[in-house]
């Protein structure tokens, strides 16, 4: 990072990641809020399982780690003589990477760059030694991560495109962790509620919990927490009377895959949200990179939805809260579609209904 890039992670007091140029060290977001500890990823098969087992979450981190996962096993490889064989590795590991998560679209794009690194055009990397391809890897990855820093602020600051900044302060219900710590540094959804903040604008952040890791309750409010941005935690069966009391302004939200249409995956029970929003008529953003939209995905129904262990439903920190022959399900995302999404919020700017035509308009 440079200076600027150091500061605003300096400001916002969450590293989410740390790379040292011989490891990757990942605060652990499992533990959270009440453990403050950092998981080290020496190899590529450290950064699988980290992101598998949601040490990491939160699409831009994902595809940052997923970025450093590659350059561990560059560095763990660069002594092969043969720079065929060293290439064979590396996208070996980049397939096992690919297979942690499905849902996020951050991942596969992260990995793509550091395919179209590795193979190179026309194959001149076939001329490279390992050594030379090695520092190539690493400088993407390293790239990767401060142009998300970037991008986030970027993108909380494109929210002065639809509100300007005034005296008036606004009431922000937010669902899941789209923060720092889903993010190489400031956030996409939390991003722009850091900015409408810093500008004065923030009356109060309702934290719905995120049953059933508890991505809001645990990490949302502990960044709020941490910025003394006013917020108060509510369950996510509460949204509803919230929002039917007036008590809600607005909904933002973050994203792990956004379809070409503007049909949105992002977090259970963010549909459930976006439904409430439309029949209150209240605004409902999606705060994302411009990464994180897959034009090869025509619409939601396409988008692949991750079911996770039923322990994250059974127990709630570690407590059994549900008896073990009880069956359960745990889907781990859904789709909200795009008639129920105001504007999507991008580092290019906000893309506004018709979202078919005016996604393609910022590629």
């Amino acid at each position: 990072m440079n200076d600027a890039e150091k500061n605003i992670a300096e400001k916002f007091n969450v590293s989410t990641l740390i790379w040292d140029g011989k490891a990757l060290k990942l605060i652990d977001q499992r533990k959270l809020p009440f453990e403050e500890t950092y998981v080290i990823c020496r190899s590529p098969e450290d950064v699988f399982e980290a992101i598998r087992n949601m040490v990491v979450r939160g699409a831009p981190a994902i595809g940052v780690t997923a970025a450093y996962g590659v350059a561990l096993a560059a560095l763990q490889g660069k002594n092969m003589a043969d720079i065929s064989g060293f290439k064979s590795y590396l996208l070996s590991k980049i397939e096992l990477i690919a297979s942690s998560r499905p849902t996020a679209v951050n991942l596969f794009w992260a990995l793509e760059r550091m395919k179209k690194i590795i193979e190179g055009k026309n194959n001149y990397t076939n001329s490279l030694s390992s050594d030379v391809l090695t520092e190539k890897i690493v400088a993407q990855a390293e790239e990767i991560e401060k142009e998300d820093v970037k991008i986030n602020k970027a993108i909380g600051d494109s929210i002065f495109r639809i509100y300007e900044k005034s005296i008036e302060k606004y009431n922000i219900l937010t669902h899941c962790n789209a923060g720092a710590l889903a993010t190489a540094g400031y956030g996409t959804a939390l991003g722009v509620i850091r900015s409408l903040h810093s500008a004065g604008m923030v009356k109060n952040v309702i934290v719905d919990e995120t049953r059933p890791y508890l991505q809001g309750a645990r990490l949302t409010a502990w960044e709020l927490h941490r910025e003394r941005i006013p917020f108060f935690i509510i369950t996510d069966n509460m949204s509803a009377f919230f929002i039917s009391q007036g008590h809600v302004d607005m909904a933002i939200v973050g994203a792990d895959r956004i379809a070409a249409n503007g049909d949105t995956a992002n977090k259970i029970g963010t549909l459930a949200v976006s439904v409430l929003c439309k029949n209150y008529s209240i605004p409902f953003y999606v705060a994302a990179p411009v990464s994180t939209i897959d034009l090869n995905t025509e619409n939601g129904t396409s988008i692949p939805i991750e079911n996770r262990p039923d322990d994250e439903v059974r127990k709630i920190m570690g407590n059994d809260v549900i008896p073990p022959y009880m069956p359960v399900k745990n889907p781990s995302f859904d789709v909200t579609p795009n008639e129920h999404i105001s504007a999507i919020i991008t580092e290019k700017g906000a893309i506004v209904p018709p979202f078919s035509e005016n996604i393609k308009n910022i590629f």
